[in-house]
């Protein structure tokens, strides 16, 4: 087991049900999966740009993402049906939580002006979603080798019930959000 999930099921648990007042460990809310979403539209102006992502996907994730391709097409966005249009990424259990832990306590702080996450990124069921506009700010990211800077969209899903116990796990598993004056 992971050093990140053990710490997870030893003593985050513990705290978060009695922070929340829920009894039965099994109801504290916990992470169920982290998708990670980049667009690959830009592919038609430069052919390098998915071959880039995939690569700078790999290196941050440990795992190869898949393709996405357009259901129907839409003329607005110039998109055919079957155009490759994103990369997913969907990270569950071990990797998960050694994604988290290292979004929260080493990317994060490196991002510049940062002040902490904003509780917009929460829907109604618990679930954070957070964009980073550009994938330099992970330390597998040489600055030298990449050419092509694209952001990506990351969620968080949860077991939690609504927008309270979901912040109450992202704040337990480490996220700085801002405070309110």
């Amino acid at each position: 087991m992971s050093t990140a999930k053990k710490v997870f099921k030893e003593n985050i648990v513990k705290e978060l049900g009695q922070k929340l007042e829920i009894k039965n460990l099994m109801a504290v809310p916990k992470l169920e999966k982290i998708v990670i979403n980049v667009g690959i539209g830009k592919t038609r102006e430069n052919p390098k740009f998915k071959d880039s992502a995939i690569e700078s996907l790999k290196s941050i994730t440990g795992q190869k993402p898949k393709i996405t391709r357009a259901k129907k097409a839409i003329a607005g966005f110039k998109i055919r049906q079957n155009d490759e249009i994103g990369l997913v990424v969907t990270l569950r259990d071990e990797k998960m939580y050694d994604f988290a832990n290292k979004l929260a306590s080493i990317v994060l702080p490196r991002m510049r002006d940062f002040r902490g996450l904003k509780d917009e990124g929460f829907d109604k069921a618990g679930n954070f979603t957070l964009a980073i506009q550009e994938q330099l700010i992970f330390p597998e990211i040489s600055h030298e080798k990449s050419e092509i800077v694209h952001g990506m969209s990351i969620t968080f899903v949860t077991t939690a019930k609504d927008f309270s116990q979901g912040k109450a796990l992202m704040e337990a598993l480490g996220f700085p959000f801002n405070k309110k004056d």
